[in-house]
């Protein structure tokens, strides 16, 4: 499927959507955070498959070696907020001009010096001069955010005066929200989740399968979509890894309180064309259903990079519920086992006791940005969001907006 993509920099009027397209935001983080699965009852059943970290010894793992210099270590992290890039977002987002918060926050290196923000459910303009919005502004599930210069623009479907998303739905009661994606020589890829409504409630609702958005790398133009494995019950969207010839598919088997990494591959960089393989615990297979679980405790979204003469993992602590805590985990292989190495940050926004002074805001999703690395200085983003989003994100245009933080991991002692 093909739109026009819509470019916004001055401010105008927009087109005020009502409230059926507010159904999805009261769903959006907390269904991602809890789980479509266990809230709902409902989805494709899941991969039987062993659990827990030990599911996934380092032979036949494609690049790395069984050993390596991250594992057995004591690492300290020290934080600080970037503050640059937090303020940009924050004028950008305040001036009311397009983009003005969202979720998701991925991030793809473009040609011409230019980064491709990716965000799933996004607010669009206006915003009231005490920085509430109007409950009647546009809600688009997918959109991006180009940073070129230290300038931001919106990207999103439809007209300025009527925006859509990018990937708009295929048919009533079901919307795209969109993971990680990969610059490749021909085209900006992005995979997508669809999901839709199984009820009325705001939480009724479940996946239904995995897309492939594919996008003109310069005009970010959607070409088509293209329909990728579905059948495992596994989430193929958390991150995207390129090593060793091959670009690796991190996903997640999402069932509810419990969520599980999956893992799969595919030769090049043509996830449409490619021939996928699932990691099974010990190899790799051609049947999606030979997926295995790779470990807990990951969050719906997350990291995986190469770092120093390993691979480092970013996610939220999903062991706890509604935790504050961004966790590094590291390993010697894309397939792990992977190592609980330090807590990144403690998000100061969550809880009563948070930034916020709300019981109902809380944290998710966080990963980190390997392309804009300085040194071993991390870039880490993560979403806050509100338990009563149709009240708090109308009242504080500044809750539902990527944080961005800068972390420098400083390795110790071997334990």
């Amino acid at each position: 499927m093909t739109h026009a993509a819509t470019t916004t920099s001055t401010r105008q009027r927009r087109r005020r959507a009502g409230p059926a397209r507010l159904t999805a935001l009261a769903a959006s983080g907390l269904g991602l955070l809890l789980g479509t699965g266990a809230l709902l009852g409902a989805g494709p059943s899941a991969a039987a498959a062993p659990s827990g970290p030990s599911a996934a010894a380092p032979s036949a793992a494609g690049p790395g070696t069984a050993h390596c210099s991250l594992t057995g270590r004591h690492w300290t992290a020290q934080a600080r907020v970037d503050r640059a890039r937090t303020e940009r977002f924050a004028a950008y987002g305040n001036s009311g001009v397009g983009w003005t918060g969202g979720d998701s926050t991925y991030s793809v290196p473009l040609p011409a010096h230019r980064t491709a923000w990716l965000f799933s459910d996004t607010f669009w303009g206006p915003v009231n001069a005490d920085l509430s919005r109007p409950t009647t502004v546009p809600f688009l599930n997918n959109s991006f955010v180009v940073e070129r210069g230290g300038d931001l623009r919106t990207v999103a479907g439809g007209t300025p005066e009527a925006p859509d998303s990018l990937v708009p739905p295929d048919e009533p009661g079901t919307w795209n929200w969109l993971g990680a994606g990969q610059a490749t020589p021909a085209s900006l890829d992005v995979m997508f989740l669809e999901f839709g409504r199984t009820g009325s409630g705001p939480l009724d609702f479940a996946w239904r399968e995995n897309k492939l958005g594919r996008f003109d790398p310069d005009t970010l133009r959607p070409r088509e979509v293209v329909p990728m494995p579905s059948a495992a019950g596994v989430q193929w969207a958390s991150w995207l890894l390129r090593s060793g010839g091959f670009t690796y598919v991190y996903g997640v088997e999402d069932l509810g309180l419990t969520k599980y990494m999956h893992l799969a591959r595919v030769r090049g960089t043509d996830l449409a064309s490619g021939r996928w393989e699932y990691w099974t615990g010990s190899s790799w297979s051609p049947t999606e259903t030979d997926s295995a679980r790779v470990m807990p405790g990951v969050a719906n979204e997350y990291s995986v990079s190469r770092w120093h003469d390993g691979y480092l993992l970013v996610t939220h602590d999903t062991r706890e519920l509604f935790s504050s805590r961004i966790l590094a985990y590291v390993g010697c292989s894309p397939t792990g086992p992977f190592t609980e190495a330090a807590t990144l940050y403690t998000t100061p926004e969550t809880g009563a006791a948070g930034s916020y002074a709300d019981a109902d805001i809380f944290t998710y999703n966080a990963h980190e940005h390997p392309d804009l690395r300085h040194g071993d200085r991390l870039l880490v983003t993560y979403n806050v969001n509100s338990l009563d989003p149709n009240a708090d994100l109308y009242d504080d245009v500044t809750i539902y907006r990527p944080r961005f933080v800068e972390v420098t991991l400083v390795p110790g002692r071997h334990r």
